[in-house]
């Protein structure tokens, strides 16, 4: 695949943000976010039905001008950090690039490559420009059939996951207004959820003594590996994974706990025993009490660890460990931070996490669910996506899910040492589930 940028230029919101909102304030959950940009990016197949009018350059062109309308309205997006407490939003602007790429998208989607899907995002995902550059950055990649995959970053001290998706959301939204006024796209009109900044009234600003590290990463020695669970293989993983603790298993629940227990089978294969610590992320607004609308902007993700001993490597025990974490998640976590020491709180365990993750006797695991979020049902104007993913491989230890296209299938990211991947690839217990890199073009069909 040979790969062409063909213009890199700045977006700015088509009107000029008002003085009064200039000084954007982030939430304590903004600032002790990592510092690194969250990716997704987004296939879309030439539909002949819906846009045979639109060119590529038309196309593009109707990206840049929505886009632009888009940061009116998520006008801190177009702003830059400042001393880790705010953001000024003096419309500075957000990247935008245009690649050509010269094979077709249903070659490209026969067996998705992780290092080839790093390269339609505009920048590595652990950037430090995610705290002192562009907050957003965008990559439009045509390719020759006509397909495009739209790579969006979007930096974590602004935006977690579900932030992403509203922005997207709303910038889809009004590109297939454009297009629907032109008479060449799909007659889509999406409604665009308004954006809720006050995060920082919720959980205020502090003054650190420390900061969050940028991520200092070993480029070489990492593999992600990509695998797809289809619904009934899932169904009957859900059956061997419950317990008397936990008799109706979540689908997420079940397929954490299987790669969880395989990559630990597998480290174990490299290693001597170590404790083994599953850190997964949870969207803080429902469980606030009373819940945060959704549409509420901000890093608003949580975080609550799971533990695995000698002895809990079965199935059943890790999906009872993954279960109490969240219930003593609900019940000591969100108690503290809506309490009077929300600071301490934040602060002891994000501490605490630095040091899991830098110490040698223990394995760190991370786990994030996008599962049931909408990302294929967001059209700029010419149809759904083909398929939808996250560029992967930049951290270790790392498993990443999202639902399939249709909605019922699950498709896992996992990134390992090359070690504990060769192991785990050739995982049987896994293999009984999973099947590894299937045809990402079969699976839209």
């Amino acid at each position: 695949m040979i790969m062409e940028i063909i213009t890199r230029e700045t977006i700015k919101p088509s009107f000029p943000t008002p003085i009064h909102l200039r000084n954007f304030k982030l939430s304590l959950l903004d600032q002790l976010a990592p510092v690194c940009y969250g990716p997704l990016l987004l296939f879309y197949s030439l539909n002949a039905q819906i846009n045979p009018q639109l060119t590529l350059s038309e196309r593009s062109q109707i990206l840049k001008t929505s886009l632009s309308e888009t940061l009116t309205r998520f006008y801190p997006l177009a702003g830059r950090i400042k001393e880790d407490t705010s953001i000024e939003c003096n419309d500075y602007g957000v990247v935008f690039v245009e690649t050509r790429i010269n094979c077709f998208l249903s070659t490209f989607l026969g067996e998705p490559d992780a290092q080839m899907i790093t390269k339609l995002i505009p920048i590595e995902i652990e950037s430090p420009e995610a705290c002192t550059g562009s907050l957003l950055q965008v990559q439009i990649n045509c390719f020759s059939c006509g397909g495009l995959a739209i790579g969006v970053c979007i930096s974590q001290k602004i935006s977690d996951a579900l932030t992403a998706t509203i922005f997207i959301k709303d910038w889809a939204a009004t590109a297939a207004s454009a297009s629907s006024s032109a008479g060449c796209g799909s007659t889509l009109q999406a409604e665009a959820l308004l954006p809720l900044f006050n995060a920082s009234s919720i959980f205020p600003p502090q003054n650190f003594s420390f900061k969050m590290p940028i991520a200092q990463l070993k480029k070489e020695g990492y593999v992600a590996k990509r695998f797809f669970f289809e619904a009934s293989k899932i169904t009957a993983l859900k059956a061997k994974a419950s317990s008397e603790s936990v008799k109706n298993p979540t689908r997420v629940e079940a397929l954490t706990g299987l790669i969880w227990k395989c990559s630990m089978n597998a480290s174990r294969s490299n290693t001597d025993f170590r404790l083994s610590i599953l850190s997964q992320s949870v969207n803080m607004r429902r469980r606030m009490v009373p819940s945060l609308p959704e549409h509420t902007i901000g890093n608003l993700a949580g975080h609550f660890a799971s533990l695995a001993t000698e002895g809990d490597i079965e199935l059943s025990s890790l999906v009872g460990q993954l279960r109490k974490g969240m219930k003593d998640f609900r019940e000591d976590y969100v108690k503290k931070l809506q309490g009077d020491n929300a600071f301490v709180a934040n602060r002891e365990s994000f501490k605490e996490a630095v040091h899991m993750r830098q110490e040698v006797n223990i394995d760190f695991y991370i786990s994030t669910s996008l599962c049931r979020f909408p990302f294929y049902g967001i059209d700029f104007g010419w149809g759904k996506p083909a398929w939808v993913t996250i560029p992967s491989g930049a951290f270790k230890n790392v498993i990443l899910m999202m639902d399939s296209r249709d909605g019922d299938g699950i498709e896992a990211w996992v990134t390992l040492s090359e070690e504990d991947m060769a192991f785990f690839q050739r995982d049987q217990e896994l293999l009984a589930f999973a099947s590894l890199n299937p045809s990402a073009a079969a699976l839209t069909n």
